[in-house]
C-alpha cells in the first residue's frame, strides 16, 4: 500500500489506534515506524532523534506481531528474557528480574518454566506482550495484538490492556480494523483510508463529529442521507430522497446541492413530538432482537435506515411508521477525504 501525505504527532505516554479497513496502510506504517520498511521519502523521528534509517534494534521500540512469534523451543521466561539477549544489556540476575516483573505486569508470574504448547491462546499473547515490554522501549508497536482471540476472551484482553497501559504509561501505536476495539482502547484515533489518513481525533470525536462519508459510515452505526440544500434567506430547506421538503439544522457553510448528512442509528425517534425533531415517513420491513435494544430496519424512499431503540421504545410493528431525527443530531458531511 502506498501512503500519501502521512504525518503524525504521537505525545509521550499516548495510546493511539490506526484504525481503518484491510489494505488502507495502517500496517505499513506501523512497520515504517519499526523499522521494517523505509520509506522512499519523508522521517521517522523519536523524540529529536531521526530514525529514518536506523536498524529495528537500535530504535527504542518494540513491536508485537499479530502470530505472537513466540519461539517454540524456548520457556515462556526465556521468550521474555530474548530482546534483552539480543541486545546484550544488563546482568544476568537483573534481566531475570526484568522477566520477572514483565511476567507479573501481565498476571503470569508463575509459568516461566512452561512451553508455548502448554498455553491457551490468551496466554501466549500475554507473554508476547511481556516480550514487547521487557526492554522498556520509548514506544510500543501492536501489531491487531487481539484479533487471534475469540470474542469473550478478546473483550476481556482489551480490559487488560487497558489497564496494562495506564499501569505503564508507555507510548503505544495499535493496529487493528475493529471501530470498537480502537474506541475503546485509544486516547486518540488515525482513521486510515487507502492510503491516506482520514481523520484524526479523540474516540468521541470521531463517533459524534465525523467529518467525511467514510469516516461516519465506518465508525459506529451510520445511516448517510442525501438532501438537497437550498436556502430561503439565513434558513437552510433540504429536500430528501422520498420529496419531503425538511428545515434543517444552522449549516456553517452555506453550499446548495445535494449533499451527504449523518444521523446515527440511536438517534432516530419513534413518534417524535419535540418541535425540533424532523418528522419523516417510512415502512418497518424487519426487526432484529439484541438484548436490550432492538435494530429496525426501515425503508425510506429508495433506501434503508437502521434505527437503535430500547425494547420499550420499539413500536412492535410492520408497516407504516412516523419516525424523527433531532436537528442537533443531523451531522453534514464532506464527500471526499479531508486533505
Amino acid at each position: 500500500m502506498v501512503l500519501k501525505n502521512i504525518k503524525i504527532d504521537v505525545g509521550r505516554g499516548e495510546f493511539i489506534a490506526l484504525l481503518g479497513p484491510s489494505g488502507c496502510g495502517k500496517s505499513t506504517l506501523l512497520r515504517l515506524i519499526a523499522g521494517l520498511e523505509t520509506p522512499d521519502s519523508g522521517s521517522v523521528k523519536l523524540g529529536d532523534r531521526d530514525i529514518t534509517h536506523l536498524a529495528p534494534e537500535k530504535r527504542d521500540v518494540a513491536l508485537m506481531f499479530q502470530s505472537y512469534a513466540l519461539l517454540p523451543h524456548m520457556s515462556v521466561f526465556e521468550n521474555v528474557r530474548f530482546p534483552l539477549r539480543m541486545k546484550n544489556v544488563l546482568s544476568k540476575a537483573d534481566q531475570a528480574l526484568r522477566v520477572n516483573s514483565a511476567l507479573q505486569q501481565v498476571q503470569l508470574e508463575n509459568y516461566g518454566e512452561r512451553y508455548p504448547r502448554q498455553l491457551s491462546g490468551g496466554q501466549q499473547q500475554r507473554v508476547a506482550l511481556a516480550r514487547a515490554i521487557v526492554a522498556e522501549p520509548q514506544v510500543l508497536l501492536l501489531d491487531e495484538p487481539l484479533s487471534n482471540l475469540d470474542a469473550r476472551l478478546r473483550e476481556n484482553m482489551q480490559i487488560e490492556l487497558k489497564q496494562l497501559y495506564q499501569r505503564l504509561q508507555m507510548t503505544t501505536i495499535f493496529v487493528t480494523h475493529d471501530q470498537s476495539e480502537a474506541l475503546a482502547l485509544a486516547d486518540r484515533v488515525v482513521l486510515m483510508n487507502e492510503g491516506i489518513i482520514e481523520q484524526v481525533g479523540t474516540p468521541q470525536d470521531l463517533y459524534e463529529r465525523p467529518k467525511t462519508v467514510f469516516a461516519a459510515d465506518f465508525i459506529g452505526g451510520a445511516n448517510i442521507l442525501w438532501i438537497n440544500v437550498n436556502f430561503n434567506g439565513n434558513k437552510a430547506v433540504g429536500k430528501l430522497s422520498d420529496g419531503s421538503i425538511v428545515s434543517l439544522p444552522n449549516l456553517l457553510e452555506r453550499k446548495e446541492g445535494l449533499q451527504p448528512f449523518m444521523v446515527r442509528q440511536e438517534a432516530i425517534q419513534f413518534s417524535p413530538r419535540d418541535e425540533d425533531v424532523i418528522s419523516l415517513k417510512g415502512v418497518v420491513e424487519s426487526q432484529h432482537f439484541s438484548g436490550s435494544v432492538i435494530k429496525s430496519i426501515i425503508r425510506f424512499g429508495d433506501k434503508q435506515i437502521s434505527a437503535v431503540t430500547s425494547v420499550k421504545e420499539t413500536p412492535d410493528i410492520y408497516g407504516n411508521v412516523i419516525f424523527g431525527v433531532h436537528k442537533s443530531d443531523l451531522i453534514p458531511l464532506e464527500i471526499g477525504s479531508i486533505k
